[in-house]
C-alpha cells in the first residue's frame, strides 16, 4: 500500500526549515554547536581586529625597541596565538563530543524506517509495518528515537530535516543511518540538500510525528 502527498500538502511546513529552531534532541545539539562555534569565531575575529588596530597605532607612535618586544610577546604570541589556539582546540573537542552524541546507538525504544531517494520523490518503508510504504511523507512516533536507513535509487541525494537532525547523503548501493527524533507531534519539513540534477529544488518531503495512539493507528494501516 502506497500513500502519496501533493505539493500543496507540503506547503504549510516549508517555512519551517530553520536549523536554529530545533524540535528534537539531535537538532538541539546541532543548534547549540552552531551557537558555540559562532561565539568562538566572533571572539577570534574581535581579537584579530584589535591586533590590527594596535599594529597601526604602534606604527604611528614609533615606540622603542623594548616596548615593541613587550607588545609583541603579549599581543602576538600570548593573545594572537595562545587565545586563538585555545578557542579552536575547545571548539574541536566540543564538535567531537556533539558528533558522538549524534551517532545512532541501539536501544529498546528505537524505531527503524527506510528512506529511498529518487528523482524526484522519497519513498519510505517501516520495519514495524512490513509491506507498508509511503511516498512524500515519513511517519514516525513522537518522543522516540528513529533510525532512518537512507538509500538512493539513482544518483546521490541528501536527506535533511533541519528541525530534527543533521543531513546525510543517500548514496547508490549503500545504506547510511541517521538518528532523528521529534519532541512533539506535528509536521516537519524535509528536503534533499544536494544538487542532483535539474528539478532538485522541488525534491521535498514531510516528516509527520504521531502521538502514541496515532502511531499505533498508522501501523495498523489506518493512517
Amino acid at each position: 500500500m502506497v500513500a502519496t502527498v501533493t505539493p500543496l500538502a507540503l506547503a504549510g511546513c516549508e517555512e519551517r526549515l530553520s536549523t536554529v529552531h530545533p524540535a528534537g534532541p539531535a537538532a538541539d545539539a546541532i543548534a547549540v554547536l552552531w551557537w558555540v562555534m559562532l561565539i568562538g569565531a566572533a571572539a577570534i575575529f574581535a581579537l584579530v581586529a584589535v591586533l590590527l588596530v594596535m599594529a597601526f597605532r604602534r606604527s604611528e607612535e614609533h615606540p622603542g625597541a623594548e616596548a615593541d618586544a613587550r607588545h609583541e610577546r603579549i599581543w602576538i604570541k600570548a593573545m594572537g596565538l595562545g587565545f586563538t589556539l585555545t578557542v579552536l582546540a575547545a571548539l574541536t573537542v566540543w564538535g567531537i563530543y556533539i558528533g558522538e552524541r549524534l551517532l545512532p546507538r541501539p536501544g529498546p525504544e528505537v524505531v527503524s524506517v527506510g528512506a529511498t531517494g529518487a528523482q524526484w520523490t522519497w519513498r519510505f518503508t517501516y520495519a514495524d509495518a512490513p509491506g507498508r510504504q509511503t511516498e512524500g511523507v515519513l511517519h514516525i512516533p513522537a518522543g522516540r528515537p528513529v533510525d532512518v536507513g537512507i538509500e538512493s535509487a539513482d544518483v546521490i541525494h541528501s536527506f535533511w530535516v533541519p528541525r530534527l537532525a543533521g543531513k546525510l547523503d543517500a548514496v547508490p548501493g549503500h545504506t547510511n543511518v541517521l538518528r532523528i527524533q521529534a519532541d512533539a507531534p506535528g509536521d516537519y519539513a524535509g528536503l534533499s540538500a544536494e544538487f542532483s540534477g535539474p528539478g532538485y529544488t522541488g525534491h521535498r518531503f514531510t516528516v509527520r510525528a504521531h502521538d502514541e495512539a496515532g502511531w499505533d493507528a498508522f501501523l495498523r494501516g489506518e493512517g
